[in-house]
């Protein structure tokens, strides 16, 4: 395959990641992020120790298998899940998967840009996110913004695998650095956050990573 046409592939599938769509390639892509996002959705949600009056945010949610992780942990009359996600198509997909909890007012999805989330400021005390962070084209510009809308000392996780990730890097599906944890992590210390970390994880024999961060204020 010539160099020019792995290129064009490369970015169409990149493309698909970061905002699948409605097509054989969003339905593909659809039942590769169930099996592959489970753990890391549960995962997600258990680490960020969700409290009954919290109120917690999901960012990139695709088809909602962490909000529907997370909506039962809210039992206090306060708690609220919110959800960001910039793909029409798995906004319409987990708004289908929560329609219950979205109907109660326990949950709340939003299709957009995490850059402009419509949340006050200091409004959230937990975040959490997974195989989302790679495809954000301005890194700082998004910690930022996840920084505006987090209370002081809220905690954020996200969870990936760092085998998975550096494995699409080097076949050229995630086509600049962001991928790297460290420039992820180092984007989170110059926005706000504080004791960013990474620690490696198992869950039903799957090695895992997770970054912690908290909101500095």
């Amino acid at each position: 395959m010539s160099e020019l046409i792995y290129g064009i592939l490369s970015k169409k599938l990149n493309r698909h990641l970061g905002r699948p769509a409605k097509s054989l390639t969003g339905w593909l892509l659809t039942k590769f992020f169930i099996w592959h996002n489970r753990v890391l959705e549960e995962n997600a949600v258990k680490l960020v120790e969700i409290q009954p009056d919290d109120m917690v945010l999901e960012l990139g949610f695709g088809l909602g298998l962490g909000l529907q992780a997370a909506a039962p942990l809210l039992t206090g009359p306060r708690g609220k899940l919110f959800g960001v996600d910039y793909s029409e198509y798995m906004f319409a997909k987990a708004s289908e998967r929560m329609r219950a909890e979205i109907e109660s007012g326990k949950v709340t999805l939003f299709n957009g840009n995490i850059m402009a989330m419509p949340l006050p400021d200091s409004s959230v005390d937990k975040v959490y996110h997974c195989n989302c962070y790679y495809y954000w084209p301005d890194l700082k510009g998004m910690t930022s913004e996840i920084h505006r809308v987090m209370k002081p000392g809220g905690l954020m996780v996200t969870t990936l695998i760092l085998s998975s990730i550096t494995k699409a890097a080097s076949r050229r599906i995630l086509l600049n650095d962001n991928w790297k944890p460290e420039v992820y992590m180092e984007a989170l210390r110059a926005t706000g956050f504080s004791d960013v970390r990474m620690e490696d994880k198992q869950d039903k024999n799957i090695a895992f990573q997770a970054i912690f961060a908290t909101a500095s204020k």
